[in-house]
């Protein structure tokens, strides 16, 4: 289970900076099993050295997230053979929300409702998109592929 250090790892300006798919996780909740799916192909498709999905456990919504950061990580890794980040449970909303999302709510202007909100952010820290949580992982391949296809690019480019 990794923390979360300053500069967050999706707000970035190094040479080495990836895209990343930021999302609200949680083990027991009705997209668990969908969303768990499709972010692991996303991640095995575009990642990591261009890309990673960023998995931020979260217990606000409906309590779908009591288990312990050990306990959240297991479960991902086992049942979902998860291979991106996972960090430790954090707040996502009000006074005691994580820095990191308030920087991508107040980027966005929208704020998660449920889990597995979704934020695709390029390697500057700009937020390009959002989904919520019942659109499928299908929808957001294209836009992580153009995301890394300019990445690449701009990276041979600087060579």
């Amino acid at each position: 289970m990794e923390t979360l250090p300053p500069p967050y790892p999706f707000k970035c300006s190094s040479p080495k900076a990836k895209a990343s798919l930021v999302v609200n996780v949680a083990s027991a909740c009705q997209h668990t099993d969908a969303n768990y799916k499709g972010l692991q192909e996303l991640q095995r498709e575009y990642g990591p050295a261009h890309f990673n999905v960023l998995a931020f456990p979260c217990n606000q919504f409906g309590e779908s997230e009591p288990n312990s950061n050990r306990e959240i990580e297991a479960f991902a890794r086992g049942n979902y053979g998860v291979t991106f980040p996972m960090f430790g449970k954090i707040k996502i909303l009000g006074t005691e929300a994580e820095p990191a999302f308030r920087f991508l709510v107040d980027s966005t202007k929208k704020e998660p409702r449920w889990n597995f909100w979704k934020y695709l952010v390029n390697a500057q820290g700009q937020v390009i998109k959002t989904w919520r949580p019942e659109d499928p992982v299908e929808n957001i391949k294209s836009d992580v592929a153009s995301i890394v296809r300019e990445l690449i690019k701009r990276k041979k480019e600087d060579l």
